[in-house]
């Protein structure tokens, strides 16, 4: 497996970020890259329950993703494993820090040459998830 893992600081509590993640009104408006939106048609937030939707890149393009939630431990981590491809497991943790939270995010991927290739996308869009993610949050 190839591995991309990046952290953040947040000014906020691990349960006002979990409450970002476990609520989908609100996960659908910060998951993913910049510019990209989301259209969730099944989210079972529990531990082997599916997560079911399209995010619509700026491009115009739609991209179908399937995944589960393999473990779900609040308010201090939510693993994703992503069944359609590229297949990875994703694990968010979040620990309480003198100035809020750490969010830790480790994207693993099952196929290391498809991640090789990719990495070039990965590895900024995590970081935009994690820009995201602090808005929804914090706001600006």
């Amino acid at each position: 497996m190839t591995t991309f893992a990046t952290s953040r600081e947040i000014p906020a509590t691990p349960e006002q970020i979990f409450a970002a993640i476990s609520d989908p009104q609100r996960l659908a408006r910060w998951w993913g890259p910049a510019g990209f939106t989301n259209t969730f048609s099944i989210f079972e937030f529990k531990p082997g329950g599916q997560w079911s939707f399209v995010m619509h890149g700026p491009n115009d393009k739609n991209y179908l993703n399937e995944s589960q939630f393999a473990e779900i431990e609040a308010p201090g981590k939510v693993v994703v494993q992503h069944v359609s491809e590229p297949r990875f497991r994703l694990t968010i943790s979040l620990a309480a820090s003198a100035t809020g939270t750490l969010v830790s995010w480790s994207q693993a991927f099952e196929n290391a040459e498809i991640a090789s290739q990719i990495e070039h996308i990965v590895v900024p869009a995590n970081e935009q998830n994690l820009d995201r993610l602090s808005v929804e949050v914090v706001g600006n």
